[in-house]
């Protein structure tokens, strides 16, 4: 029988890139593999087997020009790899040895090789159940075998990880070798940064000798464990059951803080460990993950950024004119002015306009404008309104004071201690507390959302103005999240007040950069004034995507749909609620509506809720952000697979224990809804 090593390796891993051509000691690390795989007497040759994708060249020079044969085939089907280097290489026999085992021992290998001659099985394997330390992986089996497997399943894991048909589908004779000591805990293998930090560690202690024995590396472990630290708290085998988007999240936590540029969309605001965290594409209200999964996107569709669905076609044709004519040059982009022209229009209070592209800038060029128009510099805020410093100086004074409007706790850090006392925070509908802030302070700017959660009450927003136009303090209305959810504009077109100053982000490009700050004219002439400038403000991809929303917004009348389509999602979690006798309490517009569990459990039930769900293909949580291609029925299918989680939680409020039902940690508290 002819036996044939396949070595699978790729240079497109996801939790570490290259990692196969990684130096260790000054050489590839598929290099040292290699060289102590072919001590192996019972191996007749060895073949490295890698995918045909481009990235992959490197590995391919590399491998042939050290004289062994490299095979290129499948990205993702990687059983059907093997299969085509094991016919190729005319292999009776295979041995899978995987590129990220460097301590690869040929001694172990030759072991396992005789003992599946010896035993007649199918299937040998040093793996079922692991005994060994990771990274000493050993499979042995007939091409036979693999050639039904091929057959057989179409199952992604089992194309993907090559051999869990073989060992899980009762078709194969099977044996195995297990070490007297269960060393599964150990990890050897290298499949992250710390990983490889370990792996050169174990090569620089025994250098300049590469062939030392896996029990050499035992001892030194036992002999001294802090060498083997880094990746002591990664599990075994972890890659299997994490997604493309999973592992990348790791990666990213690695060099980037926080692992990604928006608190809201990091992987555990959602589900830890779970969360597929990145996607490939998305289009009206689905979403792809980096493993081509989809899903319908009953959560927040892009954090509100898309009130007309993810790519849609109008405003994406607008945006590749805009490319295939030029995003930027010394000149300026004539649909800045078009736009500012279009938001006047919508909004007749106003007469200016200046353009941004996120909504902390627009908050940002808003108080300065109106600082400089008013001649003071003291704020009364009511919501949230970004990461700057001016906002975040609210917490100097006392570290509470955005408790709620933002996240409990947040500490003011890198924030100068010079801003304490500019920025007091009132609560909404309280009228008595913001006269009195106004009387106790030199208030200039009062700033705030318009509705959060809960209307106006008692005429609060016209007292509101009444009571800047009296004082000359500049009102200013925070319409990043409302503006374009339940009229054409501003949602203070719906109360009938107008302020001096407001600002739209979100919607306004669906999903393309644009925010913008209008006002009126004695107010945004202060502007020229001070300075307020920045390159990007300038690129013409964010207005033009602004106007063509704008247009298709206008003609689909969007506004109307959202926000039936949004009292309707409130009304079918409701009637759930009542089926299974649950307390649940409605905040929100109705086109960015939520819900909370009145029990001190509703974590874990928001939690279970979005693990749920995800198994059946929505993303999905206790809020939904709507868009227009919502249709009916997307909705009546989301509540049909949402029904039997509510009875889940029903009979957790009865006894079980939700915390069994989990099968990750506990979802993060998000941003505190305003009453």
């Amino acid at each position: 029988m002819k036996v044939v090593a396949i070595v699978q390796a790729r240079m497109g891993s996801t939790r570490l890139p290259n990692k196969v051509m990684k130096p260790i000691g000054g050489t590839p690390m598929i290099e040292v593999l290699l060289s102590r795989l072919a001590k192996a007497g019972e191996v007749d040759e060895i073949v490295v087997a890698t995918s045909t994708d481009a990235r992959n060249l490197p590995l391919v020079e590399h491998v042939r020009a050290l004289g062994y044969a490299c095979e290129q085939g499948s990205e993702n089907d990687v059983l059907d790899r093997y299969l085509t280097c094991a016919q190729r290489h005319d292999a009776d026999v295979v041995v899978r040895i995987t590129g990220d085992c460097p301590l690869v021992d040929p001694a172990l290998v030759d072991d396992c090789i005789r003992r599946f001659k010896a035993s007649g099985v199918d299937y040998f394997s040093n793996i079922d159940p692991p005994s060994f330390p990771d990274g000493l992986d050993i499979e042995v089996f007939r091409r036979s075998a693999l050639e039904t497997a091929a057959r057989e399943t179409q199952r992604t894991h089992d194309r993907e990880h090559v051999t869990p048909y073989l060992r899980e589908s009762g078709r194969f004779r099977s044996a195995a070798l297990r070490h007297d000591t269960d060393l599964s805990a150990w990890r050897w293998t290298v499949d992250e940064a710390s990983d490889f930090e370990v792996a050169c560690a174990v090569f620089a202690h025994f250098a300049p000798d590469r062939h030392f024995g896996w029990e050499q590396v035992r001892e030194l472990q036992q002999a001294q464990p802090g060498l083997f630290a880094a990746n002591a708290a990664l599990a075994r085998n972890e890659g299997a059951a994490l997604g493309t988007g999973q592992k990348l999240w790791k990666r990213a936590k690695r060099v980037i803080p926080g692992g990604n540029m928006l608190l809201s969309k990091r992987a555990e605001m959602f589900l830890p460990e779970q969360w597929p965290a990145y996607f490939s594409r998305a289009r009206g209200c689905r979403v792809w993950d980096l493993d081509g999964r989809e899903y319908i996107d009953m959560s927040i569709m892009g954090i509100g950024t898309n009130i007309l669905g993810y790519g849609h076609p109008e405003v994406d044709a607008a945006v590749r004119q805009t490319v295939d004519a030029g995003n930027m040059s010394t000149f300026n982009c004539p649909e800045e002015v078009y736009l500012a022209e279009k938001l006047v229009e919508l909004h007749p209070w106003a007469d200016m306009v200046r353009l941004a592209r996120s909504g902390g800038e627009a908050n940002a060029i808003a108080i300065r404008i109106a600082r400089a128009a008013s001649g003071r510099d003291k704020v009364a805020i009511c919501g949230y309104h970004g990461w700057h410093d001016w906002y975040l100086s609210a917490n100097l004074a006392d570290d509470k004071s955005l408790d709620g409007h933002l996240l409990p706790g947040l500490e003011p850090k890198g924030v100068p201690r010079e801003l304490r006392g500019t920025v007091f925070p009132f609560n909404y509908n309280n009228f008595a507390e913001l006269e009195a802030l106004v009387n106790a302070h030199d208030i200039g700017v009062i700033k705030m959302e318009v509705v959060r959660n809960k209307g106006p009450e008692d005429n609060f927003l016209h007292k509101v103005r009444e009571l800047a136009s009296a004082r000359g303090i500049v009102l200013i209305f925070d319409e990043c999240t409302s503006g374009f959810r339940e009229t054409f504009g501003g949602l203070h077109k719906k109360y009938g007040v107008e302020p001096d100053m407001a600002m739209f982000g979100k919607a306004l490009g669906n999903g393309y950069g644009i925010t913008a700050t209008i006002g009126r004219r004695e107010i945004m002439e202060a502007a020229q004034s001070t300075f307020i400038s920045s390159t990007f403000w300038t690129e013409r991809i964010g207005p033009t995507a602004a106007l063509k929303t704008l247009e298709v917004m206008e003609r689909l009348q969007s506004w109307t749909t959202i926000t039936d389509t949004g009292l309707a999602v409130r009304g079918g979690w409701q009637a759930l609620a009542d089926k299974y006798g649950l307390a649940i309490e409605h905040w929100g517009l109705p086109a960015l509506t939520g819900f909370s569990f009145k029990s001190p459990q509703a974590l874990a039930y928001k939690t279970l809720i979005t693990q749920e769900m995800l198994r059946q293909g929505y993303l999905a949580g206790n809020c939904t952000y709507v868009c227009t291609e919502h249709t009916p029925e997307i909705v009546a299918g989301f509540f049909a697979a949402l029904d039997p989680v509510f009875a889940m939680i029903r009979a957790c409020e009865d006894g079980d224990d939700v915390m069994q039902r989990l099968n990750g940690p506990l979802c993060h508290a998000g941003f505190k809804r305003l009453n």
